[in-house]
């Protein structure tokens, strides 16, 4: 392959690749300019902080009843 050759293959090369990252740029913006992607998203984000929220009660509730189910047998124990 001689040196012009190299040349234009690299100037193509770039060239597809700069039209396929503006192509997709152009895609990525589209979804968050749409009003009805935007609310979709504040929507679930507020679903996942509820759902976080849940099972962070669901694991303090497991947790609480392993202690007292401990202390109620070490009471049977002592004969309290």
């Amino acid at each position: 392959m001689n040196p012009f050759e190299m040349v234009v293959l690299i100037v193509a090369i770039v060239m597809i690749t700069s039209v396929m990252r503006a192509r997709y740029s152009h895609r990525h913006r589209q979804v968050e300019d749409d009003p009805a992607e935007r609310v979709e998203t504040l929507r679930l984000k507020d679903e996942v902080k509820q759902l976080k929220e849940r099972i962070h009660v669901l694991e303090r509730i497991a947790t609480d009843k392993e202690s007292t189910l401990s202390r109620q047998i070490e009471e049977l124990r002592d004969g309290k």
